[in-house]
């Protein structure tokens, strides 16, 4: 398997180096240069590759436009091993980002392929049929696959994209769940009516609650499944987001970013459980028979197959990334960026068109408060949730930081450049293992003193030192006079150098809206039928979040509805035999 990490964003990207002591390996290629491309998250990777004496001698990044960044170091370390050895076989994890790796890979391989007159190899897919199709291998798919599979039923899982986990790869936060084992451990006192209310809160109670007390119902659950053996995560450190009441966010210990700890535990016990998880295979039409749902026809680059299923789970994901649909439901986000991969398009809602689906709040799409400005690179709540804070440039915090994401949103969007600042010193970075990732990806700017970062982001330095003043005698006296800020996120003041700032803007985060379903996660239609053999999950389905989403509730939604998806699917299957 090829796993390595993403580059940083940059219109034009050239890395060449000679070859160092290559030994006396050769190889049967042709002499010239071949050009190759693969498909990253946000475009194409466009590389060329320098053969002589029938060996690969150069290797050079033409173009790319993926904005996750990589250290200068795993860029020469990929590309002087594939110099070295002359494929990409051999190329190993450098932790972090996979699918702009396997996008440079991808490209590599293309070239060594034409320097063979050889086209690449593509396998080959033809009618076939299976208890359970499942449309989309992010999240909400790789659970219900690997639930599904865990219980012996046959799973096609169907990615138009050329990789897996969708928009759940760049979840940075963590899942929330309520009266758990680790929060016991930690002496947090929570309450699954706690967490409920927070959530109807932060939705301004358009939730549907039968879906919101699921959702809390089996969050512990899902804890514990996810720490089973099954998929063996670490979910032990637990920390504050906004809109909680209480510490009720789980993630890796550290607080390192739960997709990428997550998705790739996903995908290989989804695997390991015997799924069919086929990439690069977009499900263009669900097939009806009878007026029911049968199967799905699927589009390749070697033509087009049907896959009859007695049993379909959609979980594409949302429409974050299709900027046409975004304004069609939100005019006001015209010209917003996105978080989003490229590959979260809305597809599966035309497709449910023939099956009367039921659409809801379709118009209530979030934007994420804290996103990079121009990069699309979100920086988790939990930053904030560790003691960081926002100022605008005249130095002044404006806002509840842990406030829900409309709110602080909002705050941002008032501030004359519509942008902020993200503040923290050492202790805070030290208190959060997902700012490692940012400093390697260049998004820090760091001065020993505050009055140097207020020089080199051009905030209003003595405005700054004030605001840290006060800010760190809130901390002491546990309460934040200016905006109520909740005391559990305020335990470290920001007073040990060296201080840090982050440009930070709103961009379309999460689209709330999607396919109505129910408690077992059945897809309703507008007559309020469940519609036989048709299951949702994740961010294609609608109702769970209201207005808002709170940050730590995706994961939570796809996992525990992906899991209830798939017992819902297989007992489908059972019924109907």
């Amino acid at each position: 398997m090829k796993y390595t990490k993403f580059f940083s964003a940059f219109s034009v990207l050239l890395i060449s180096f000679a070859v160092c002591s290559c030994g006396s390996k050769t190889y049967s290629l042709k002499d010239g240069t071949f050009s190759g491309e693969g498909e990253g998250r946000n475009g194409t990777v466009e590389v060329s590759v320098t053969i002589t004496g029938g060996k690969v001698t150069n290797a050079e990044i033409l173009n790319e436009n993926e904005t996750d960044g990589i250290a200068d170091n795993a860029k020469i370390q990929i590309i002087n091993q594939f110099i070295e050895e002359g494929s990409t076989k051999n190329i190993d994890v450098v932790s972090g980002a996979t699918i702009t790796s396997n996008a440079l890979l991808d490209a590599l391989d293309a070239a060594l392929a034409k320097s063979k007159n050889e086209n690449p190899i593509e396998t080959s897919y033809s009618d076939t049929e299976c208890d359970i199709a499942i449309i989309g291998a992010g999240g909400a798919g790789l659970t219900a696959a690997t639930e599904a599979a865990s219980k012996g039923a046959k799973v096609i899982v169907l990615e138009k994209m050329n990789f897996v986990g969708g928009n759940s790869n760049f979840s940075t936060g963590g899942i929330n769940a309520a009266y758990t084992k680790e929060q016991e451990r930690l002496g947090i006192k929570d309450s699954k009516e706690v967490f409920f209310n927070d959530t109807m809160k932060g939705g301004k109670f358009l939730n549907d609650p039968d879906l919101v007390h699921k959702l809390v119902d089996e969050s512990a659950g899902i804890i514990e499944w996810l720490q089973s053996p099954l998929i063996g995560a670490d979910l032990s450190d637990v920390g504050m987001f906004g809109g909680a009441t209480n510490k009720r966010i789980h993630r890796p210990q550290g607080g390192s970013a739960i997709g990428a700890h997550l998705v790739p535990l996903l995908h290989k016990a989804a695997l390991a459980q015997g799924a069919d998880i086929r990439l690069k295979n977009k499900v263009i039409d669900i097939i009806e028979e009878n007026g029911n749902p049968c199967g799905v026809r699927v589009s390749y680059a070697g033509g087009e197959y049907t896959v009859r299923a007695k049993a379909i789970i959609i979980a594409t994901g949302g429409f974050g990334a299709n900027p046409n649909l975004v304004v069609f439901y939100q005019a006001a986000l015209k010209g917003f960026g996105t978080t989003n991969q490229r590959g979260a398009t809305g597809d599966a809602f035309p497709m449910v068109e023939k099956f009367n689906a039921e659409l809801v709040q379709m118009e209530q799409i979030q934007t994420h408060p804290t996103v990079v400005k121009g990069t699309g690179i979100m920086i988790t709540e939990a930053i904030r949730g560790n003691g960081a804070i926002l100022v605008n440039k005249a130095g002044r915090r404006f806002v509840n930081e842990i406030e829900t994401r409309d709110i602080v949103s909002a705050a941002i969007l008032k501030c004359p450049e519509k942008s902020a600042f993200i503040i923290f010193d050492q202790k805070i970075r030290e208190s959060l293992k997902a700012v490692e990732d940012y400093a390697k990806q260049g998004l820090l700017t760091e001065g020993n003193t505050l009055r140097e970062v207020a020089e080199k982001t051009q905030i209003d330095a003595v405005a700054l030192e004030y605001t840290i003043q006060e800010y760190n005698r809130f901390v002491e006296q546990k309460k934040d006079e200016d905006f109520g800020r909740n005391p559990s996120s305020m335990e470290r003041p920001i007073s040990q150098g060296p201080f840090y700032a982050i440009e930070v803007e709103p961009a379309v985060h999460h689209t709330m809206g999607g396919l109505k379903i129910n408690t077992k996660a059945e897809v309703i239609n507008k007559s309020g039928q469940s519609i036989p053999g048709l299951f949702a999950a994740g961010e294609v389905t609608g109702g769970i979040h209201g207005a808002n989403r709170l940050g730590g509730n995706a994961v939570a939604d796809y996992c525990i509805f992906g899991k209830i998806a798939a017992d819902s699917a297989i007992e489908y299957v059972k019924s109907a035999q």
